[in-house]
This record gives C-alpha cells, sequence and structure tokens, in this order.
C-alpha cells in the first residue's frame, strides 16, 4: 500500500508530462508482449517442423516432404514448400534457391514487423521525460522570480525536485524498452538464421541426391 500511495504522489507530482510517457509506456509494453509470444510461437512451429522435415529431406521422401509442408503455415515449412513447387519446373540448383529465396523474403516483415518501434518509443519517453523537466524547471524559476526572498531557496529546491519526476518517469519507461528490443532482436536474429540454414541445408540435401 506504501509503495502504490508513493507511486501515485510520484506520478501525480510530475505534471501533465507523465500522462504522454504513460501512454508511450503502455502502447510500448503491449507490443512488447505481441511481439514476444509471436516470436516464441514462431520458434516452436519452425523447430518442431525443422524435426519433421529434416529426416524426410534426408531420405528423399518428397511426398511426405510435400505433405507436411502443405499441413503447416510455418515459415519454415513455406520456404521448403516453395523449393518443392519450383522443383516441378526445374532441377536446377539456382532456380530452387531463387524460389526459397523468395520465400525467405516474403516471411521476414512479418517476422521482423514491430519490433523496430521499441527503440522509437523508448527514444519518446526519455525526450518526453527531458521535456517535461525542463518546462518544470521554467515554471519553477518564474515562480522563484517572484516568491519572498526568505522562501526562494526552498521553494526551488522543492519544485526541481518535482521537476525532475518526468525524466525519472521516463527514464523508467525507456530502459525495460531499450532491454526487450534488444532481446526481441535477438530472438528475431536467431529465427531468420534458422530459415537461412534450413535452406542452405535443403539445397545441399538435393545436391547430394542429383550426385547419387
Amino acid at each position: 500500500m506504501d509503495f502504490y500511495t508513493t507511486f501515485v504522489g510520484f506520478f501525480q507530482e510530475g505534471g501533465p508530462f507523465m500522462y504522454p510517457i504513460a501512454v508511450v509506456m503502455g502502447i510500448g509494453f503491449a507490443v512488447a508482449l505481441e511481439r514476444f509470444l509471436f516470436l516464441v510461437r514462431e520458434t516452436h512451429c519452425n523447430k518442431t517442423d525443422y524435426e519433421k522435415i529434416l529426416p524426410l529431406l534426408k531420405a528423399k521422401k518428397l511426398r511426405e516432404l510435400a505433405e507436411i509442408t502443405r499441413q503447416s503455415s510455418s515459415p519454415i515449412a513455406r520456404i521448403v514448400a516453395d523449393g518443392l513447387n519450383r522443383m516441378r519446373s526445374s532441377r536446377r540448383r539456382q532456380d530452387i534457391e531463387s524460389a526459397m529465396e523468395e520465400g525467405l523474403l516474403e516471411a521476414l516483415p512479418k517476422i521482423e514487423r514491430r519490433t523496430p518501434y521499441l527503440a522509437t518509443f523508448a527514444n519518446i519517453a526519455t525526450l518526453l521525460g527531458l521535456l517535461g523537466t525542463i518546462i518544470g524547471l521554467i515554471a519553477a524559476f518564474t515562480a522563484v522570480a517572484n516568491a519572498d526572498p526568505a522562501e526562494k531557496a526552498s521553494l526551488l529546491s522543492q519544485s526541481i525536485s518535482i521537476a525532475m519526476n518526468t525524466t525519472a518517469f521516463g527514464l523508467m519507461v525507456a530502459i525495460p524498452l531499450l532491454l526487450v528490443h534488444s532481446l526481441l532482436v535477438s530472438k528475431t536474429s536467431s529465427i531468420v538464421e534458422s530459415l537461412e540454414i534450413t535452406v542452405v541445408k535443403f539445397l545441399n540435401l538435393l545436391e547430394e541426391k542429383s550426385e547419387g
């Protein structure tokens, strides 16, 4: 209860700029949660399909492989399906690779979507905090100029303390958003790398089959 009372007092003393920072925080963490859940699900689906696809590909069971890719909507299954579809019209490695790379490029926007917004939200929160502090300091110095000389020091220190609340709140929002952004970028890179590895493995195993 004491923490809640302290936080409410801290928020109210910060002035009007605390509200837009709170809005940025709400939107930022909503995007972060949505992206985290999406990337965790994509990672799980890709891993599951990869474990199904690789043995079939090594065994050259292309018919069963095509059936697996039709039943799944994961990026890795769609990319492999693009390669299998191109094989029907051309057996050249370059043509199959082009089809799979096209599938990879189509999958990337969905995987990388909205993650860069988090860094932007963090910067906005920081700048709003600084702007609120500057405007608060301007108001504080204006008020002190007309105050009684004996009260100027205490009034100024109190006003500055309140004005600093917006910078503190802005940083409290920005730092977690930047940390979450780094985590999501890492997970995104891991998914993209797994898709690229799948393309290479698919092509190499097909080439081994052709040579055999």
